[in-house]
């Protein structure tokens, strides 16, 4: 082996079908070692975890169990939502919120679990089953080549009739065994291209687990964005009112409130006619926006919380809406969102 490094002895180099396949092994190592430890940041981002689960699993323990962060999330914001309490709207939505969380905590064990077992653990059996395999025998080749290369060596150094057809002797078995481990070798390597088929098949499973944790995800939200769109007309800001209690307007006690300050017996009554009166003629009203909206579509006016806008009513508009003005933009806005100004 010196002697070769040294460029002093000759090699015998392996067939060129045998060094093809030895190449495409060690490729399919390195990739997959690489899409494997990736998979494994992906499914579980927190290194010190990573760690921990390791460390059990090689002491043949298992791990404890925690919650992770969606469901920490989740009691978290169920936690707050029952301090701040179940009837204020904040309190009713942290609680929706933190349910949904918990669920999407549940859906990513789900997704964990069945990567793990679907498609690491097929990876990770190649890495420490066949390949390792593999490179024993490739190594043995690699000592049966050796050996062969010295027999050749010292059949050239040969002067002696009797130690050249001892040499000669010695290079037949050499070369046979060395034939029988290329063979071994050469089979292994060929099952290569079984082991891309099965993995594969875990890749296919590893995407569908991926969909369906994301089906599920988007449906949890698509759940959670539907019970949330009704709060601003469902609640009053937190004031402990009841949760099925529903309310005229949010500009109603917005503008209440302004108003107390001088008249503090300003009646409901009083302060819904000018949306009324607004409605009935054919005049405008400047109008403060009490929260971001988000246009649902293009008939609709984006708004952004303490701004001030021109409204007016078109007939036939429902009753709920009124159309706004921003500059050279309009578009239909929620009465909800708005305090009329005088």
């Amino acid at each position: 082996f010196t002697e070769e490094k040294l460029g002093q002895a000759e090699k015998t180099e392996l067939d060129a079908h045998l060094e093809n396949l030895l190449s495409k092994a060690e490729c399919t190592k390195l990739w997959t070692e690489k899409i494997m430890k990736q998979t494994e940041v992906l499914l579980q981002p927190n290194p010190n975890a990573r760690i921990e689960e390791f460390v059990y699993e090689k002491l043949d323990r298992k791990a404890p169990s925690r919650m992770n962060n969606p469901e920490l999330l989740g009691q978290y914001m169920i936690d707050a939502g029952n301090e701040f309490g179940p009837g204020t709207a904040y309190g009713n939505a942290l609680i929706k919120c933190g349910e949904t969380q918990k669920r999407i905590g549940t859906a990513d064990r789900e997704l964990i679990q069945t990567s793990a077992i679907n498609f690491l653990t097929p990876l990770r059996n190649f890495i420490e089953g066949d390949y390792k395999t593999i490179t024993k025998e490739r190594k043995l080749l690699q000592n049966k080549r050796l050996d062969l290369d010295a027999a050749k060596t010292r059949l050239k150094k040969a002067k002696v009739a009797e130690a050249r057809a001892a040499s000669e002797q010695e290079v037949r078995i050499t070369q046979s065994e060395f034939d029988r481990q290329a063979e071994i070798t050469r089979l292994l390597l060929e099952g290569i291209s079984s082991t891309h088929a099965h993995h594969l098949r875990c890749l296919n499973d590893f995407v569908e687990a991926q969909m369906t944790y994301y089906a599920q995800c988007y449906q949890y939200m698509l759940d959670l964005q539907k019970q949330l769109g009704s709060f601003p007309s469902t609640f009053l800001s937190n004031n402990n009112q009841s949760s099925s209690t529903p309310v005229q307007s949010v500009s109603t006690p917005s503008v209440l409130a302004s108003a107390s300050a001088s008249l503090p017996s300003v009646s409901n009554s009083i302060i819904t006619s000018g949306i009324s009166e607004l409605k009935s003629s054919s005049g405008s009203r400047k109008a403060r926006v009490l929260y971001d909206y988000d246009a649902a579509n293009s008939s609709e006016l984006s708004l952004l919380a303490d701004e001030v806008i021109t409204v007016y009513s078109i007939p036939g508009m429902d009753s709920d809406w009124l159309m706004g003005e921003r500059g050279n933009q309009k578009g239909k806005v929620p009465i909800t969102y708005l305090e009329l100004l005088n």
